[in-house]
């Protein structure tokens, strides 16, 4: 007998860093805004591109394609920000595009290939969706960040709010 207690479909939010389609589950995402202006913070880590007042909250933005060593593409009308929550702390990330939201039975979803395992980090690879002719790389983006990343990104946001 089959377990029912599986999820059989996920909600995914498909957008695209660089040339590649990256899909997460609707839950993770808060909301997406279009790129607004970010105040650059000195001493950052690399990949945090600054901050931004987004309805009187102060927030960290982090470049998605920087932090996942992808080559992104120029800045354009297409570019969002995904806005999260990873461990109590709303970030948002760029992406270039944020393509749709749409469903995606398990069935289509497979374990990740090695060849792409080795281009990212394994840890929050969830997985290869396939839909008709494209491959959307499942990621889990509360597992992006290290927990001292995590805090780093908090000290940016508290440090900014001062």
């Amino acid at each position: 007998m089959a377990d029912t207690s599986k999820q059989k479909e996920l909600q995914l939010v498909i957008f695209k860093v660089g040339e590649e389609e990256f899909g997460v589950e609707i839950s993770q995402v808060r909301e997406i805004v279009r790129f607004i202006h970010i105040t650059p913070v000195p001493r950052a880590l690399s990949f945090v591109e600054g901050v931004v007042n987004l309805r009187g909250q102060i927030l960290a933005v982090i470049d998605l394609a920087r932090r996942l060593n992808l080559k992104a593409n120029p800045r354009s009308d297409k570019t969002r920000i995904v806005v999260v929550e990873i461990e109590g702390s709303t970030i948002g990330m760029i992406v270039d595009e944020v393509a749709e939201v749409l469903r995606l039975d398990t069935e289509h979803i497979d374990k990740t290939p090695e060849l792409i395992a080795g281009e990212f980090q394994q840890q929050y690879l969830k997985g290869v969706g396939k839909l008709e002719n494209r491959l959307i790389i499942l990621i889990d983006l509360a597992k992006i960040f290290s927990s001292e990343e995590v805090e780093d990104i908090k000290n940016v946001q508290t440090a900014e709010e001062k």
